[in-house]
């Protein structure tokens, strides 16, 4: 899996370094060299000795040790990622603002490689607002950033700021490395939408519908696979769908007029555009601002046309752009799929129809691709995995897409 890969693992002081010792261990048994530098705090939770067992390596703490320097340029250059885990509070700051009183620090300030971080506090530190801003900052600065969990903490609150497992980490790196391996995808910025919306009657009840989201998202990590800069508009949806989305900027939204806003953003510097979200085609007029009570006879909702997004991204593409639509159909299904194909001036439409057994929320689906040039594919029932790379190697067949 890590078989010559070189990670550099910086551990600093927080009680969430007792996982690093399973993390290294997963690490070198996946064939990965690792490399550990610890801060002085961190030597107070776990020890370098530990480490250095499980590594094989002598564990760096200093910048200087005797006569024998530390050479953190060496260090960054070497290793195909720098992961920080855990990282405290205290070296996020310093981070943020280009402290360098340790070695970690240093080799931080100097590495040409990526950066990866787990951030691990209690939730109150976590949720502060120099905390938020400078977590912002490093994300700024291109770091990736495991965003902390939900669970059992130090303090022995429960609350977010727990460090993720080492079990996870390692699928987050190895996402990482399949997303730089510069496939057919790389240079290219991709825009996909993915889940339901949710039109709000009250402020507890909505017209919805039952997509699970799941398509867009294997499109989304599809793409990312295949080395694209991806933005997922993703509207409600399970929580499993928010996990595995590293190296994707994530754009979440309930009502449809907030995922037309998000589109139209970020469509304009997009080279693909992949709508997979079932939008709702209605929204009620007014929203009630208390809850509706329940009353005698019936309730009357005015429905208003919600914005047509495909449409109008349609409306909007250039030359150089794609747009892919998807329709699902009960009736007629291929005339429908081209009449929306004409109408919304999309390249590709993506039909799939009920009465071929597609289940919402399903693992799989059964889709027929048509094309703006007239080409026609049809697919038997797959995983949606694999109907996310069916859909991209299309697209890719017929066109040579061109990087805005």
């Amino acid at each position: 899996m890590f078989a010559g890969k070189k990670i550099l693992i910086g551990v600093s002081g927080s009680i969430a370094a007792y996982k690093i010792v399973h993390l290294v261990r997963l690490l070198v048994k996946a064939k990965a060299e690792v490399q550990v530098i610890m801060t002085p705090a961190a030597k107070e939770f776990v020890t370098p000795l530990t480490l250095a067992t499980l590594s094989k390596k002598e564990v760096l703490t200093d910048l200087a040790t005797g006569n024998t320097w530390a050479n953190h340029v060496a260090l960054g250059r070497w290793a195909d990622l720098l992961l920080i885990a855990p990282l405290s509070c205290n070296t996020l700051a310093k981070m943020a603002n280009g402290h360098c009183d340790n070695l970690l620090l240093s080799v931080y300030l100097s590495a040409t490689c990526p950066v990866m971080v787990s951030p691990a506090m209690d939730e109150d530190m976590w949720q502060h607002p120099a905390t938020k801003k400078n977590i912002e900052t490093i994300k700024s600065f291109g770091n990736i950033v495991l965003a902390p969990h939900h669970g059992e903490l130090a303090s022995g609150l429960i609350g977010e700021g727990r460090m993720e497992e080492p079990e996870q980490i390692i699928r987050y790196i190895e996402a990482f490395f399949a997303a730089r391996q510069q496939q057919d995808l790389s240079g290219k910025k991709i825009l996909i939408t993915a889940g339901p919306t949710h039109e709000a009657i009250d402020p507890v009840r909505f017209i919805g519908n039952h997509s699970s989201g799941k398509m867009g998202y294997a499109l989304a990590i599809e793409c990312r696979r295949r080395g694209a800069d991806v933005t997922l508009v993703l509207g409600p949806a399970p929580e499993i769908l928010k996990q595995d989305l590293l190296g994707i900027t994530v754009i979440n939204v309930i009502a449809a007029e907030e995922m037309y806003q998000a589109c139209l953003e970020h469509f304009k510097t997009s080279d693909i555009a992949i709508m997979a979200a079932a939008v709702a085609d209605y929204r009620p007029a007014r929203v009630s601002d208390i809850k509706i009570k329940k009353q005698e006879g019936g309730l009357d909702l005015n429905l208003v046309k919600t914005k047509d997004i495909l449409a109008s991204l349609g409306a909007l593409k250039s030359a150089h752009q794609l747009l892919v639509g998807f329709a699902l159909e009960t009736n007629n299904e291929e005339v429908n799929a081209l009449e929306k194909l004409r109408k919304k001036n999309a390249d590709y439409i993506i039909m799939n129809s009920l009465n071929d057994g597609v289940a919402f929320g399903a693992d799989s689906n059964k889709i027929t691709i048509y094309s703006g040039k007239g080409e026609k594919y049809s697919f038997d029932t797959k995983s949606k995995n694999e109907i996310a790379r069916d859909i991209i190697d299309a697209v890719l067949h017929d066109h040579a897409v061109q990087t805005v």
